[in-house]
């Protein structure tokens, strides 16, 4: 990508020569009309999967994408802080390997997810949330087999009290050909699902793989470096359902599998978000990008406020969100951290207009939404 791509004035503070080699330029914003396949190089001999056949392309999701982000038309601010951030996802979207984001409660590693997709146009985002149940299985695919058997049950005493059909000798049973179709018990979950032969990458969130159990980060080694799975139940069936349709996590979709194995196309770009509970085994980190983000600084939090906020982006609504910006700063760095969240609550609140001239009111209030995060100090209230 040269200098004369058009991707200047940005609102990183680069001109495209400075960063000749970002496709990613973290500005919250949809910069392509062309698929990103075409924009990508092709990837390391390594890291080269040549799963088909290529299924349709993903659904967009943008209502969820602006419920997340917030406007489009905020641009992000040219820091080091984000120029650092920029690089790291460009050299993940290169090397087709996955980001481990870490950093405190709060800091919006979570929607880096979707900036990447809002900005290189890759449709809906597969959140895949993790807790200390979550197995490699459920994120890769659910079978229903009960449902299947019970299904398969009906049928036969169906097909039992209407009798035998004309011409047979006794009541008619069904065989493995006539059960209800596999595929419709069958649904990939997000892992799944982002592992699909798309034309180009999908999306995949892995939120909070710190909250895991021990083996889930060792679990995933072999997924992400052989970018393919099988699905046990219809490899077992492959003879006599070579091609099957699955439901797959976006709503209403289908996909064909081929054997029952799963290859991707495109390697998905995966962020995976930490908050830093616990150390990951040394193999897992060997074959994963790493980003720290920082708490956000004065001039990001104008940015996310007036981007979520309009009545934070004019007049009287704009000095009261900037003041409350920095009150944020303070309160955070003496509690220890604070959530974005936490502040947007703050400024809706403020500048909903609910509390003319009531500012005592609306500073208790704001004061107990910025609570601590780690519970500490945290009063004791009768039951």
């Amino acid at each position: 990508m040269d200098g004369d791509s058009g991707l200047g004035g940005d609102g990183t503070g680069l001109t495209a020569s400075d960063r000749r080699w970002w496709i990613y330029r973290g500005t919250g914003q949809p910069l392509y009309d062309t698929r990103l396949a075409e924009l990508l190089p092709p990837p390391p001999p390594w890291r080269r999967f040549t799963g088909g056949p290529v299924v349709a392309p993903p659904p967009t999701d943008e209502e969820e994408i602006e419920r997340r982000l917030g406007r489009v038309d905020t641009p992000s601010t040219g820091s080091d802080q984000l120029r650092h951030e920029v690089d790291m996802v460009n050299a993940a979207l290169l090397l087709r390997r996955p980001l481990l984001v870490t950093g405190r409660p709060g800091t919006g590693k979570s929607s880096l997810a979707y900036r990447i997709s809002r900005e290189l146009r890759l449709g809906r985002v597969l959140r895949w949330h993790i807790t200390s149940r979550t197995t490699l299985r459920g994120g890769l695919y659910e079978y229903d087999a009960i449902g299947r058997v019970q299904d398969s049950a009906a049928l036969h005493n169906l097909r039992r009290a209407n009798g035998p059909v004309a011409g047979e000798a006794a009541p008619h049973t069904a065989d493995e050909t006539e059960l209800p179709s596999i595929g419709d018990y069958l649904q990939l979950g997000p892992l799944g699902t982002a592992l699909l032969p798309y034309d180009s990458p999908r999306v995949l969130l892995v939120d909070e793989l710190d909250k895991s159990d021990q083996d889930l980060a060792n679990d995933l080694l072999s997924v992400f470096e052989e970018g393919q799975f099988s699905i046990n139940e219809l490899v077992r069936a492959r003879r006599l359902h070579p091609r099957v349709d699955v439901m797959t996590d976006d709503l209403g979709r289908s996909a064909e599998i081929v054997d029952g194995i799963v290859k991707c196309r495109a390697f998905p770009i995966v962020v995976i978000t930490s908050n830093g509970e616990r150390e990951f085994p040394p193999a897992f980190l060997r074959r994963c990008l790493r980003l720290r983000m920082p708490d956000p600084d004065q001039p990001q939090l104008v940015d996310m406020v007036m981007a979520h906020l309009e009545t934070a982006a004019h007049g009287a609504g704009s000095t009261r969100a900037v003041s409350l910006i920095d009150q944020f700063l303070h309160n955070s760095q003496e509690r220890g951290g604070l959530a974005i969240d936490q502040l947007l609550n703050a400024v809706f609140l403020a500048t909903s207009g609910r509390f003319p001239g009531n500012d005592e009111a609306l500073e208790d209030l704001v004061d107990a939404l910025w609570h601590r995060l780690d519970g500490a100090g945290a009063e004791s209230r009768p039951g």
